[in-house]
């Protein structure tokens, strides 16, 4: 059967190389603790609500678990989706948060492929190769997809594998709160499963590597492994916030011909050519026109490549039919709400052009995020230019409010 065939696949698959901080340690050189720790979390307490910053107590990690000491945190756009209570798979109470950095404080059993004291970066999306007594999953185990689904239906859930409890409870009631992407970390300590920890060089400033744990690391991937664009290529970016720059910026590297940033907000223009963009479009200077419409005149009949980097489904269709009739293809990065779908008249396809999507750039994250990190300390990315503010955690409904404002890339709040 089909099943059969790719778990033999899985069962002859080399393992991926990797960088040389992806160690893999007996059991017995990092103890699990039992021990609970209290501390702060900010809550997700209700749709729209202002995050709770409260006491909460944190359970030790069990069978196939790390507990992780938070250092860094950032926000994501995905994180306010989810507070809007858009999100089909949003619960509340939860604590909310996927981008950050962080040292591991204790291990469950059995774990082998971090210890007590490793640098990490949680991901939301996890993999399950090169861990020790693991057998991949045939999504892991497949060359075209990053999807793991070794916990998938556990944090969907917003509880963990082992025994389909969450590791936070209030401490003021001890009632329980939810966990987030299986990540969770606007708070000082979280538990995730061990196929969601990548061990990183304790070199590298987890002020700044914390922002490879989402959405970076998303844009860039979309270049790359995604949509393969090659040097020479034409690209149309929409959304200019912090995964369209890193689209533009990936799509510079590479050596792209014209990279076209497309946004309703012109202060952010500027930020896009410093990233790489060549031409700067904004669809209100264009009311009479449908912006796809703009944006073939402007490029001779089309695009090689456009990125959707906003999660609305009219933008989707625009970057669709942007792309060049017989090769374009279109890439749709951002989450539309639930229930929403996409539309276009099927000729768009039938000549030529491709609409894919991608969740966090193909990476698969724990073998490929220690190697971005590597690229970062060799000085090949533009990370540092995405932090444009740095806070207190316990300033963290401000950070909120400069995201929903639109005056900021990414902030950056410190648990110190």
């Amino acid at each position: 059967t089909t099943r059969r065939k790719s778990l033999s696949l899985s069962l002859s698959l080399p393992r991926i190389e990797s960088t040389q901080y992806i160690m893999v340690v007996s059991s017995s050189s990092s103890s699990p603790s039992n021990k609970e720790i209290t501390c702060t979390a900010a809550i997700a307490v209700a749709p729209n609500a202002p995050l709770e910053l409260a006491k909460v107590i944190v359970s030790p990690p069990q069978k196939g678990e790390v507990r992780v000491k938070i250092t860094h945190a950032a926000l994501c756009h995905t994180d306010a989706y989810t507070l809007s209570g858009q999100d089909p798979e949003g619960l509340f109470p939860s604590i909310l948060g996927h981008e950050a950095a962080g040292v591991v404080e204790a291990v469950g059993e059995g774990v082998t492929s971090c210890k007590v004291g490793d640098s990490v970066i949680p991901c939301y999306q996890a993999c399950c190769l090169n861990i020790d007594n693991v057998q991949p999953c045939k999504f892991c185990a497949h060359p075209k997809t990053n999807l793991c689904q070794a916990v998938r239906q556990w944090t969907g859930r917003g509880i963990m594998k082992s025994d389909e409890k969450t590791r936070f409870r209030r401490a003021s009631d001890g009632s329980p709160i939810y966990h987030f992407m299986g990540t969770s970390t606007f708070s000082e300590y979280t538990v995730v499963h061990e196929v969601a920890v990548a061990v990183v060089n304790p070199k590298a400033p987890r002020e700044k590597t914390c922002l490879l744990g989402c959405g970076v690391s998303t844009g860039w991937g979309a270049v790359y492994n995604t949509a393969k664009v090659e040097k020479g290529n034409t690209v149309a970016v929409f959304g200019v916030g912090a995964v369209g720059l890193a689209v533009i910026e990936a799509a510079r590297e590479v050596g792209a011909n014209r990279i076209l940033a497309i946004d309703t907000n012109p202060e952010k223009f500027e930020a896009a050519k410093k990233f790489g963009a060549t031409d700067c479009v904004n669809p209100k200077d264009f009311a009479d026109e449908k912006i796809q419409d703009v944006i073939v005149k402007m490029t001779d009949g089309g695009v090689d490549f456009s990125f959707e980097c906003i999660g609305n489904v009219d933008v989707m269709r625009a970057a669709l039919e942007c792309a060049h009739k017989g090769w374009g293809e279109s890439v749709v990065i951002g989450v539309a709400a639930g229930g929403k779908e996409i539309a276009t008249r099927p000729f768009q396809l039938v000549t030529g052009r491709v609409w894919r999507g991608t969740a966090f750039g193909g990476y698969k994250s724990r073998v490929d995020v220690p190697k971005l990190v590597e690229k970062y300390l060799e000085g090949k990315t533009m990370l540092d230019e995405y932090v444009t503010h740095r806070m207190k955690f316990e300033q963290i409904n401000e950070a909120f409010d400069l995201l929903h404002a639109g005056k900021c890339l990414r902030v950056v709040l410190s648990m110190d």
